[in-house]
């Protein structure tokens, strides 16, 4: 099946936007910019529709290629504002900094944690060593309840690292202004964390030819995911 089929536009100017939507903290108007700096002529509600479509279908292929996440998840929530409505963003990474998922609920209680923990078990299998969490009443119910055997550590400042991860999602709903609903809102942080994990190579913890090397190697995947 032609994932392009009836587009008009060549696949290569389309996943490029894309590209750029989920990498970068542009809006639909910026790329439209960009692109017509390159003499291409699309509007912002075009891309607004590129990335809706083809950001969940480049998600799920990433998904299905990625290596697999470590045994330790650092778990954390926001809270966020969707249509005026105060909301939580469930988000885990594991100890490489790789984010494993992210979650919108209405609520942060036990109930809501549960959820959660059951979502990493069941789409992300493997053999879960150990959670890190703040010290939220919520967790404990739901370790208690679903994974009692896994190493539960509340430490101050011991999830600092999930909590970093957060700052990309603040500055990019800053960027959107206003989120209208919860499916627009998943949508977005499943294909955002997608590109991420892809993209996210430490750079600052490398030599300028590792990097490079990863990063040649990071769009090779991305290559083959839009292909």
């Amino acid at each position: 099946m032609n994932t392009y089929k009836r587009h008009r536009f060549p696949p290569d100017i389309i996943s490029y936007a894309v590209w750029l939507y989920y990498r970068f903290n542009l809006s639909h108007r910026d790329i439209e910019d960009l692109l017509a700096e390159r003499g291409i002529t699309v509007s912002r509600e075009a891309i607004r529709l590129w990335c809706i479509k083809f950001g969940a279908i480049y998600t799920r292929r990433l998904k299905r290629k990625h290596q697999g996440y470590g045994d330790t998840y650092f778990i954390d929530e926001v809270f966020v504002k969707i249509n005026g409505k105060q909301h939580y963003l469930w988000k885990a990474v594991d100890q490489d900094g790789e984010v494993v998922d992210v979650y919108l609920q209405a609520r942060r209680d036990g109930a809501a944690a549960k959820r959660f923990f059951k979502r990493l078990l069941r789409n992300h299998g493997g053999e879960l060593r150990q959670i890190v969490t703040d010290k939220l009443r919520s967790y404990p119910v739901a370790h208690r309840e679903v994974i009692p055997e896994t190493i539960h550590v509340t430490d101050r400042y011991a999830n600092n690292r999930v909590g970093q991860s957060h700052e990309a999602t603040r500055m990019r709903e800053r960027g959107m202004r206003k989120i209208k609903s919860i499916r627009q809102a998943q949508r977005f942080v499943t294909a955002h964390a997608a590109v991420q994990n892809l993209f996210n190579l430490g750079r600052h913890l490398l030599r300028a030819q590792h990097y490079r090397d990863l990063r040649v190697s990071a769009f090779g995947e991305w290559s083959r995911a839009v292909a």
